[in-house]
């Protein structure tokens, strides 16, 4: 599949609100968390932040967050529930760091992941990212540990290689 990315909008934001994924990855619902879905719904944000997907046939797959600082972007990102664990993650990961690459000149990505999504964790792994360290982080209620992960710009995941 190839994807197209571009600045979000209501209609999209609307659907991505939506969207509610069997459990555990019901943990990534955003009307799980006010804190994660005020952000998304805020639509000064819209242009610089969260970016929509979509497939080959112009339908809504994903969703991207991109917070930049230097050189580095903080991804954060999503996949339709219905497309999730269909062997597409790799790919859309791909698709987002490239987006990111061209758009904003980053040369180096961060994101974390809460340490029970293993199959989350893997994609990231295929996709250049190495494990750096666990941190707790306090969502949706109670505390959860986070995997926090680097890509560096040659795409090794080691600084300087």
């Amino acid at each position: 599949m190839t994807y197209t990315i571009r600045s979000m909008d209501e209609d999209a934001i609307t659907e991505i609100a939506g969207w509610h994924y069997p459990p555990p990855y019901d943990f990534n619902d955003w009307t799980k968390d006010s804190d994660d879905l005020a952000p998304l719904l805020d639509a000064r944000r819209w242009p610089e932040r969260y970016f929509s997907a979509y497939g080959s046939d112009s339908e809504l797959v994903g969703v991207f967050e991109f917070q930049l600082s230097e050189d580095w972007a903080t991804i954060g990102l999503g996949l339709r529930p219905d497309l999730t664990a269909k062997g597409l993650g790799l790919q859309f990961v791909d698709a987002g760091l490239g987006f990111a690459s061209e758009a904003f000149q980053v040369r180096n990505f961060h994101l974390a992941v809460a340490t029970f999504n293993e199959r989350a964790i893997v994609v990231y792994e295929r996709a250049g990212f190495v494990r750096e360290e666990i941190i707790p982080h306090f969502s949706n209620g109670q505390l959860y540990d986070f995997l926090h992960m680097r890509r560096y710009a040659d795409g090794s995941g080691l600084a300087g290689s």
